[in-house]
């Protein structure tokens, strides 16, 4: 018999979802098995799946060592971080992610990935130990492409995670992208709507004007053109709807693909010129929250990356006075 006792990242979880993090090895079928035969009780008493943990709480498991087996060389304990943190508190993490870096790992990558670089920075420092968790470890709440910049946001606690992916689910925390596309878009700000539907096998989504299936989900895309220059337009979009590649797919739609994407848009030439990424960055993100309740000092508060931080804002538009500057890493 081994127990678990339920600390404060732990507290609030299903007993199932618990224990699925904090024993891996254990398949899930013999969790509730287990659960069922009155094997697994949380303080001492009988429990069921959906049993809520309380910090403090106590679960006894009377089940085989061999599913306790932990793996404890994961990739971020040797890793070297590096990370461009754009803000940072005891909660959260805001971090710029380059072009080409995975968010998590896949079959091809399960070590340079943002999320183990993250992983790899807090336990540097001492703020996560794995050692002394039982199901928690620091996580994204949102995710951008591969082949995408910009800011991803990272919980450090699970009451924080638990606030932000809330926050997200009810759209307020808001985000901008900036995007380079081909040709000159007339009128110069607008709001583009259609249909999105996904090819799972090939990843890829097809936009079009009427709701062709049921599997069809509307979509609306707000853009702004901020300048042009040789032909090419860089634009300002915030997302109304999110839907997988929603800008890149919508705007190539109207024919304006994004500079670099070589799955929405015809790119030979662009890959002549060097540009292997698409020239899209998630570079704002707004805390739009009522100021109250948990996480409130960053209600209203926005943060956003500096131009010449953003590859294809540098190299196609070149310096833009005015433009958004670095956000305060101290906002009061």
């Amino acid at each position: 018999m081994q127990s678990f006792t339920i600390r404060k990242n732990d507290a609030g979880q299903r007993i199932d979802k618990f224990l699925t993090k904090a024993m891996p090895a254990l398949p899930p079928s013999l969790l509730y098995k287990f659960i069922r035969t009155k094997k697994i009780k949380c303080n001492r008493r009988r429990c069921e799946p959906d049993t809520r943990l309380a910090e403090g709480d106590i679960l006894d498991l009377y089940i085989p060592d061999e599913f306790f087996a932990r793996d404890n060389k994961e990739a971020f304990r040797i890793l070297a971080p590096r990370l461009e943190v754009v803000y940072e508190d005891e909660n959260l993490l805001l971090v710029n992610k380059r072009a080409g870096l995975l968010v998590h790992e896949d079959e091809g990558e399960d070590r340079n990935t943002l999320i183990s670089h993250i992983k790899a920075y807090l336990y540097r420092k001492g703020e996560y130990r794995p050692d002394e968790e039982n199901s928690f470890a620091p996580a994204l709440c949102n995710r951008i492409d591969r082949n995408t910049c910009g800011i991803v946001i990272a919980a450090k606690n699970a009451a924080a995670l638990r606030v932000l992916n809330e926050k997200i689910k009810e759209r307020e925390i808001h985000k901008e992208y900036l995007a380079a596309a081909h040709g000159i878009f007339v009128p110069k700000e607008g709001s583009l709507s259609g249909f999105l539907v996904k090819d799972e096998a090939k990843n890829q989504v097809y936009v079009y004007d009427k709701k062709i299936s049921p599997n069809a989900k509307a979509i609306l895309t707000r853009y702004r053109v901020l300048c042009e220059k040789n032909g090419l337009s860089l634009l300002s979009v915030e997302l109304v709807t999110g839907r997988t590649h929603q800008i890149r797919a919508h705007l190539s739609s109207i024919g304006h693909p994004l500079v670099g994407d070589g799955k929405y848009g015809v790119n030979k030439s662009d890959r002549l010129k060097g540009y292997k990424y698409q020239a899209l960055c998630s570079y704002r993100v707004t805390f739009a929250f009522a100021p109250e309740g948990p996480l409130a000092y960053l209600a209203g508060k926005s943060f956003a990356l500096s131009a010449d931080s953003i590859w294809f804002v540098r190299e196609l538009f070149g310096a833009l006075p005015g433009f958004e500057r670095a956000a305060d890493p101290n906002p009061k």
